[in-house]
């Protein structure tokens, strides 16, 4: 297959979220909150159950009361917010204030980091003529974290479930980008870490790679070793070249 366009998925693919003990210490941090080690690791312990992370571990459980808005998360940003505020209300914070200051560190650029090789593959489809789309399921806008990253230049379009009211694995996400980046599906290659969600490219016609949802320093070369350079026709690029 020689593809004309590649799409990528956010979290766990290009990005990985910070983890939650350090989640956690920023905004005690931000806020001159001071805990005891006992009660910090405490904290971490029940926010980790709780999967009040967004991008983090997945809850043990949904408490009846959020079952709608975490139904709804990625369609609808202010459910995406309650869902995960109410997961990190479970948790018995020292400040009531923290839970939504917990929910604004995690769309900071700050709390993102690329994989090790996640530049060096989307300049190497940049050099090769590869147009490239980001399609995520998502409650909020990302554009911000590629580009604090330096890796908006390297990005054609962005399709985020939240903007076009369906999420992966619905078709109709990969096929909004295919036409924007102006490729036939047949053409185009879908990156993902979840085989279900990420797999509904497939249904287009699109050849469809995984990836490890890894921390950062056990994948450094996950997406290098897709062989997407081999996949544009162009051959493997040497770094530096």
């Amino acid at each position: 297959m020689q593809i004309k366009g590649a799409l990528f998925d956010f979290s766990g693919t290009l990005f990985r979220i910070e983890s939650v003990a350090t989640w956690l210490r920023a905004v005690l941090d931000s806020r001159g909150v001071i805990v005891g080690q006992a009660d910090f690791e405490r904290f971490t312990r029940d926010l980790t159950a709780s999967g009040a992370l967004p991008g983090g571990p997945p809850p043990g459980r949904i408490p009846p009361e959020l079952a709608t808005a975490w139904a709804g998360r990625d369609l609808r940003a202010e459910l995406h917010r309650a869902a995960y505020t109410g997961l990190a209300r479970q948790v018995d914070l020292p400040d009531p204030a923290l839970h939504d200051a917990l929910y604004e560190r995690h769309m900071s650029p700050d709390a993102w980091q690329p994989y090790p090789d996640a530049a060096e593959v989307l300049r190497g489809l940049r050099r090769d003529g590869v147009a490239v789309g980001v399609v995520s399921n998502i409650g909020w806008d990302l554009r911000p974290v590629f580009r604090a990253h330096g890796l908006d230049e390297l990005v054609d379009a962005y399709v985020l479930s939240y903007e076009h009211d369906a999420r992966k694995p619905d078709p109709r996400l990969f096929r909004t980008a295919c036409a924007l980046l102006g490729h036939d599906p047949a053409d185009v290659v879908m990156i993902g870490d979840d085989r279900h969600a990420d797999a509904g490219a497939a249904v287009l016609g699109c050849e469809v790679r995984f990836v490890d949802h890894l921390p950062v320093t056990e994948r450094p070369d996950g997406l290098r070793s897709l062989g997407l350079s081999e996949m544009t026709g162009k051959g493997p690029h040497r770094p530096g070249s």
